[in-house]
């Protein structure tokens, strides 16, 4: 798998595919702060993005990506 779960955020890492959106998903809404780590992903599928932009986790650090980043910030950031 592409992403680690630690206590506090959830750690996604190069290829992010979609078999991690579910289990990513459902991480999500189990954490009363939920928080991701992006700072190290390459890429993500669509869904794993679908459920990125439909739970809003707090991201800790930003892709490298222009278009990932910019898709991921708050809207009226």
């Amino acid at each position: 798998m592409s992403i680690r779960y630690l206590k506090k955020h959830a750690v996604l890492e190069g290829v992010v595919g979609v078999d991690d959106a579910e289990a990513l998903a459902q991480w999500l809404r189990r954490q009363a702060r939920p928080a991701v780590h992006l700072g190290r992903c390459e890429h993500v599928h669509a869904a794993v993005l679908q459920v990125l932009l439909a739970l809003r986790p707090k991201v800790l650090a930003v892709p490298a990506d222009p278009w990932l980043a910019q898709a991921l910030q708050p809207a009226g950031a």
